[in-house]
């Protein structure tokens, strides 16, 4: 198995280990977290990621709850290549199928237990996607630049009978070249009923999430506004307060401005009869 490596990839690896529901919202939140850091490729990297479909996450599940299943699987796959192309001497080709068939199935029991205990359909479709995907695995072992088990965005189809002949000629393939990820049917397998509420659950909750924000957004405005209506009428009876008592003022200045002008001319008055 390809050695896991780096933080990030840590980081990323969980991911894969949750239920399947918790996904898009543990890698949104992850992201998020990583641009905040100023990590945005790695943020980028980690946005990109699809949910893996219910298939897919339970062969990721083998993986994470016992590696070495998965690892003897691809062992024994580089083991009936080798005895295909006569590189294994003495090799019981008969008897490396039947075990690898034997370990495959078992497998296949195990991630239909998966599926079932996290509430997803283990149809005979999902079954059959199972198969393909385990099969994929064993068949392309860890050539470099392929899924990894436990980091799987989809399910997987085995190598094509030309792609197989040429391994077994030793060709070095291009990755890029020798795997369509894509489902293992050409159409579009319908989701489980169970993925199906999951997903729609996810979408009631993020809606949830954004009402009860836009509500508590909503609710601190409503008090802003309160506030700034109530320092509003203060100011205004202030000023209505302040208006009346400059028109009081301007009154009582006025009447003593006349007062003044009375007795300046009573002053006036009684100079001119002294001097008479």
């Amino acid at each position: 198995m390809a050695k896991r490596g780096s933080d990030i990839n840590a980081d990323i690896e969980a991911l894969f280990q949750l239920p399947l529901a918790d996904f898009t919202g543990a890698r949104n939140a992850l992201a998020k977290r990583l641009k905040g850091e100023g990590r945005t490729l790695d943020a980028e990297r980690v946005k990109a990621l699809p949910k893996p479909p219910a298939p897919a996450w339970a062969v990721n599940q083998l993986y994470w709850q016992d590696p070495k299943s998965i690892e003897r699987l691809l062992a024994l796959g580089e083991r009936v290549r080798k005895a295909q192309t006569g590189k294994l001497k003495n090799a019981d080709l008969r008897a490396l199928l039947d075990e690898k068939k034997e370990m495959t199935t078992a497998l296949i029991t195990r991630a239909t237990a998966i599926l079932e205990k996290a509430g997803h359909a283990a149809s005979p479709d999902a079954t059959r996607r199972v198969s393909a995907t385990l099969e994929s695995l064993a068949a392309w072992g860890d050539t470099d630049g392929l899924p990894q088990a436990g980091r799987l965005t989809a399910d997987l189809d085995p190598p094509g009978f030309d792609t197989l002949v040429a391994m077994m000629g030793g060709k070095n393939l291009e990755a890029s070249k020798v795997l369509a990820f894509r489902p293992a049917s050409k159409a579009k397998p319908a989701e489980d009923p169970a993925a199906t509420r999951a997903r729609l659950r996810e979408a009631v909750q993020a809606a949830e999430k954004v009402l009860r924000e836009a509500r508590r957004d909503a609710d601190r405005a409503a008090s802003a506004q309160a506030k700034a209506d109530a320092h509003a009428e203060e100011l205004e009876a202030r000023y209505a307060e302040a208006k009346e008592e400059a028109r009081a003022a301007a009154s009582e200045a006025r009447k003593t401005a006349q007062a003044v002008a009375e007795a300046e001319r009573a002053v006036g008055r009684a100079k001119a009869a002294l001097e008479a």
